[in-house]
C-alpha cells in the first residue's frame, strides 16, 4: 500500500492520507510518504495545497499498535522529533495556502495536523476529538500551540482536558473550521476552493502567511516594520503589476504566481 496519495489538478496539488482501514492513523511509513508529498507541494507549480484522508476518515492520530513499541525511557521525545515536528514545520514553511479538507473523524495528531493547516473545511460527517488526555497524554504535534491561537485559552484548554467530541456544526461554531458542507457535496467544494485559492497572487499569499506568524509575538513596531518590508517586496511581483492594471482597465486580474 501507498500510505499517502498524491493528485496534481492544474496549480491544485491533493495529498491524500491512505490507510483507511485504521482511519489513516499515523504511523513510520506515513511519516515518512506525507514527508515525500510534502517536498512535492513546495514545488512552484503548485499554487494551493488540499490535505485529507482516504476513506471515511481525516485521521485518528498514532497507530496506538506502533506507539507501544516505542521505548518508555525518552523514546517518545526522539520519535516525535523524527516524524511529526519535520512535517509539521514543513505545512508551516509552504509558500500558499493548505487546506485541511476534514472528510470524518479527526483526532489527537490528526488534529494538530489539521490544525497546522492554513483553512479547514469539514464535511458535515467529520468530527474532533482531542484524544491525547483519553489515554492520559498532553497534545502533541503542535496541538498545544494551534488550537490554544484557533479558540483562545480557557475554551481550548476546556476542550482538550474534557475529549469531548466536536461534530462539524460544534467546530463551525467555535471558529475551529471556516466552513461545513453536506458530505455528498464535500469533494466538489473542496476543489473550488481550492482552485480559488490557487488562483490568488501566491507570492502575496505566503506573505500574508508570513506577516500573522510574526504577529504572534511581535510588538507593532515590530509587525510596522516587518509589514513595510514585505510590502516593498510585493510590489515587485508580477501579480502586483497585473493587479494593478486589472484594476484600471476594470477587468478581473489573472494572477501567475509570480
Amino acid at each position: 500500500m501507498t500510505e499517502v496519495l498524491t493528485a496534481r489538478d492544474g496549480a491544485v496539488l491533493t495529498i491524500t492520507l491512505n490507510r483507511p482501514d485504521v482511519y489513516n492513523a499515523f504511523n513510520r511509513a506515513l511519516h515518512a510518504a506525507l514527508a515525500t508529498a510534502l517536498e512535492e507541494a513546495a514545488e512552484p507549480e503548485v499554487r494551493a495545497v488540499v490535505i485529507t484522508g482516504a476513506g471515511r476518515g481525516f485521521c485518528s492520530g498514532q497507530d496506538l499498535k506502533e506507539f507501544q513499541e516505542i521505548p518508555s525511557n525518552g523514546g517518545i521525545r526522539a520519535r516525535l522529533e523524527e516524524t511529526y515536528h519535520p512535517n509539521i514545520r514543513a505545512i508551516r514553511a509552504l509558500e500558499k495556502p493548505v487546506l485541511a479538507a476534514v472528510n470524518g473523524p479527526c483526532a489527537g495528531a490528526g488534529l494538530s495536523l489539521a490544525c497546522a493547516c492554513d483553512v479547514r473545511i469539514a464535511s458535515s460527517d467529520a468530527s474532533f476529538v482531542p484524544g491525547f488526555i483519553g489515554i492520559g497524554l498532553v497534545p502533541d504535534s503542535g496541538g498545544s500551540w494551534f488550537v490554544h491561537r484557533l479558540l483562545g485559552f480557557a475554551r481550548a484548554f476546556e476542550w482538550m482536558v474534557s475529549n469531548r467530541q466536536l461534530s462539524a456544526d460544534e467546530a463551525l461554531v467555535w471558529g475551529l473550521v471556516s466552513e461545513e458542507v453536506p458530505a455528498d457535496r464535500f469533494s466538489k467544494r473542496v476543489a473550488e476552493l481550492a482552485e480559488w485559492y490557487a488562483a490568488l497572487p501566491t507570492r502575496g499569499v505566503a506573505m500574508t502567511k508570513q506577516l500573522f506568524e510574526h504577529a504572534y509575538a511581535a510588538s507593532l513596531e515590530e509587525q510596522l516594520e516587518l509589514e513595510a518590508e514585505l510590502q516593498g517586496a510585493a510590489t515587485a511581483t508580477e501579480d502586483f503589476a497585473e493587479g494593478v492594471q486589472a484594476f484600471l482597465e476594470k477587468r478581473l486580474p489573472s494572477f501567475r504566481g509570480r
